[in-house]
């Protein structure tokens, strides 16, 4: 089984309405943080590109707002699947 695709909203850690500063800012904060050489994590790596997608789909106008508008529509058409989603990030970002 994959992993699910997260919200690359989530994964810089930023809201759906920042800006192309705040939004390089994360990039650069969580990079630094998760980057390989830097990190001796395991999925450091994984987490790293996991963060260089997320950056290069939000900073690049076109792609966000494709990105933004088939959001707004899953939303529309699967609110329930888009709701377990949401629920299920939120949980798995609390700690136990």
């Amino acid at each position: 089984m994959t992993q699910p695709i997260r919200d690359p909203y989530d994964v810089l850690g930023v809201a759906s309405n920042a800006t192309l500063e705040e939004i390089k800012q994360s990039f650069r904060r969580n990079a630094a943080l998760f980057h390989p050489d830097r990190n001796p994590s395991v999925d450091a790596a994984a987490r790293f590109r996991e963060i260089k997608q997320a950056y290069s789909l939000l900073s690049d106008e076109a792609l966000r707002d494709s990105f933004d508008q088939k959001r707004q529509k899953q939303l529309l058409d699967d609110p329930d699947t888009v709701a377990r989603n949401i629920w299920s990030t939120y949980l798995g970002s609390i700690p136990v």
